[in-house]
């Protein structure tokens, strides 16, 4: 074991019984194993060594540049923007103990993740939560919210919040309801695949994120790769956006909508009407999570869309096609509306817009009181709905109908 450990942002090289290892010193985090030593190979690969295999370790170079450790405030006249991780895979790190991938518990290694976006801005990093994303609740956004408008009043240009991708939509579209009149851009970002991996997508979007961080944007958005290839990332409207795809790094679309510009490392391309940096941000953040998803399904029983509308305050129902439900199940709907339980119907196809005037069906839907809510997203529908109940209790269906964030179209774009 050496006698003394190098700096983190060092490049080391170290030799073990299995072989000359050669690397960036990477930080280590609060739950890995103080007896690993992480460095960055130039393959882009993370190893980890245990210290008591070390037989022999030269410092190549100190920490420099963007190699160095990343301590909060960077000053230099730079812009500040700020960093608020809730966790996922772009802010985890692995385990070399266990293989386990972890996201990360302080400032520092999330700053340390991506060390060139010190290059760009000054940073100000702050953990939120270190959660992935199917742990992000709905009771979290009001805070989420609080933080993000703490950060502008404090002089952040921009705002950069890493996020787990399978929720991501779900956060995004809570942001953009609860902060009005924004100071400046609300960036959620994303990376499909871990930061220790050669082909992660973690410091390309983060890079682009902070472009887009220092823009003069007033809105929430997402920010993913575009392509599969490490070039351009597309800037998604926080109520527009869906993931599509499991696994792969363009996994991220606009639906019934264009993506409001796209970013590379020239800078930032707009392509259409956006909301500019505004004045000084509000916070409406009122929750009732007394809300439910639902997705109709052929032979979906009576019993069981009556027991969720008797146990929630609001609905919304993911009907087929133009937004239909099997007639049997209409007497259910006009009687829990009878009883003060909302319904709103969106479409499970996603492209395209509800429509209860084509059919008959549909013609029933409305008669029983069920509410269609255009072109927008199921996801999108469900966060807005307790936004609406907690927020505006006295006028959620005037609100739902409305057009807040962006997530109705006033005409129908073909997107497909």
């Amino acid at each position: 074991m050496p006698a003394e450990l190098p700096e983190q942002g060092s490049r080391v090289r170290v030799r073990t019984g299995r072989g000359v290892f050669e690397g960036i010193v990477m930080p280590r985090p609060q739950l890995s194993d103080p007896g690993i030593l992480t460095i960055k190979l130039r393959s882009g690969y993370n190893v980890g060594i245990a210290l008591d295999d070390i037989e022999e370790m030269e410092i190549l170079e100190p920490p420099t540049g963007m190699c160095a450790p990343v301590r909060g405030d960077t000053g230099g006249g730079k812009t500040p923007v700020s960093f608020i991780s809730t966790g996922g895979t772009i802010a985890s790190y692995v385990d070399y103990t266990t293989g386990a991938v972890h996201p990360a518990l302080t400032a520092e290694e999330l700053a340390f993740a991506v060390p060139e976006v010190s290059e760009e801005c000054e940073v100000r990093a702050r953990i939120f939560s270190s959660v992935l994303s199917e742990d992000m609740e709905p009771r979290m956004w009001p805070r989420l919210a609080e933080c993000v408008a703490e950060e502008f009043r404090g002089g952040s240009a921009g705002v950069v919040v890493p996020h787990g991708t399978d929720t991501m939509g779900y956060t995004s579209s809570a942001l953009s309801f609860m902060l009005r009149r924004l100071p400046g851009p609300v960036v959620l970002v994303g990376a499909q695949r871990s930061s220790d991996r050669p082909s992660s997508d973690a410091y390309m979007n983060l890079r682009h994120a902070v472009k887009v961080a220092k823009s003069d944007l007033g809105e929430v958005v997402v920010v993913m790769h575009a392509t599969i290839s490490d070039t351009v990332s597309h800037i998604h409207r926080g109520t527009r956006v869906r993931k599509m795809h499991t696994s792969r790094r363009d996994a991220f679309r606009s639906v019934n909508a264009t993506p409001l510009g796209e970013v590379s490392d020239e800078g930032v391309r707009w392509f259409g009407e956006r909301r500019k940096r505004d004045t000084e941000v509000e916070v409406v953040s009122g929750i009732n999570d007394s809300a439910v998803l639902l997705h109709f399904y052929p032979g979906m029983p009576e019993w069981l869309l009556e027991d969720v509308l008797n146990r929630c305050d609001g609905v919304v129902l993911a009907g087929t096609g133009l937004g239909h439900i099997s007639t049997r199940l209409i007497p259910v709907v006009k009687r829990a509306v009878r009883d003060g339980t909302y319904v709103f119907i969106t479409s499970q196809c996603l492209y395209g817009t509800t429509n209860l005037n084509v059919y008959s069906t549909g013609r029933r839907l409305l008669e029983a009181g069920a509410v269609p809510l255009g072109d927008m997203l199921p996801e999108t529908a469900y966060v807005k709905l307790m936004w609406a109940m907690g927020s505006y209790p006295d006028r959620v269906v005037e609100v739902m109908k409305s057009n807040i964030a962006g997530e109705l179209s006033g005409r129908r774009l073909i997107t497909w």
